[in-house]
């Protein structure tokens, strides 16, 4: 993790454009009917129980099975591969683009992905924390657990059966977690996000001045 963070230009590269892109891609072969055009808002899952699906963004269909594709997130879209409209495509055609205006929170946490070391999930699977960290977690807190290398922090449950995952970034403390126990995440996503003990004061600093900076430099409708 860097050592200073030129604070000045990260906020101007949000206050001049604070959204974030999600790429939408064909999540196998199949034929392509879209459901919206450039310019349409989408919402994302929604509900209490996150029982009421996303807006209808694309159906893909495969040996007559038409699989209904909806957003994850909610925006506007900010382009869309029109000339691939009934035409088959390979699995991870890279389809349309959302564009998602981020929120004060999303900021930040963007922002400490760029600073924390992030430890990555090495499959798609579930995970929880290991028993010993979770009870110390619960004890403690997360900014006051230190990890080092080689320590079993994660259990990755895939196919019924459990691995111990062991720590090999840099040690420090579990400042952000990014799975929520029980839910697959995707090779390669963040699961935690580590920071030197003696970097915290600088990670906070970090989010104050987000914080005070944020609703003066970004429009209203963003700010919360």
């Amino acid at each position: 993790m860097a050592e200073e963070i030129d604070f000045d230009a990260i906020l101007s590269k949000y206050r001049a454009d604070p959204y974030d892109y999600a790429e939408i891609c064909a999540s196998h072969t199949g034929v392509v009917t879209f459901k919206v055009e450039e310019g349409s808002s989408v919402n994302c899952t929604s509900g209490e129980w996150q029982h009421i699906p996303g807006s209808p963004l694309f159906e893909i269909t495969r040996e007559r099975n038409t699989k209904l594709i909806t957003a994850k997130t909610n925006g506007t879209i900010s382009s869309i591969r029109t000339e691939l409209e009934g035409q088959f495509v390979e699995a991870g055609e890279k389809l349309l683009t959302i564009r998602h205006p981020l929120k004060k929170k999303e900021v930040i946490e963007n922002i400490l992905k760029e600073v924390l070391y992030l430890f990555p999930a090495p499959e798609r699977a579930k995970y929880f924390f290991s028993l010993d960290i979770q009870s110390r977690i619960e004890k403690r807190g997360s900014k006051a657990l230190t990890i080092q290398p080689g320590d079993e922090i994660i259990i990755m449950s895939l196919m019924k059966r459990d691995t111990p995952i062991y720590y090999t970034g840099e040690a420090g403390v579990i400042h952000s977690v990014y799975f929520t126990p029980g839910v697959s995440m995707d090779q390669g996503q963040a699961l935690i996000g580590i920071c030197a003990s003696d970097k915290l004061p600088l990670i906070q600093k970090v989010i104050t001045r987000v914080k005070a900076d944020w609703d003066k430099l970004i429009d209203p409708v963003h700010a919360e």
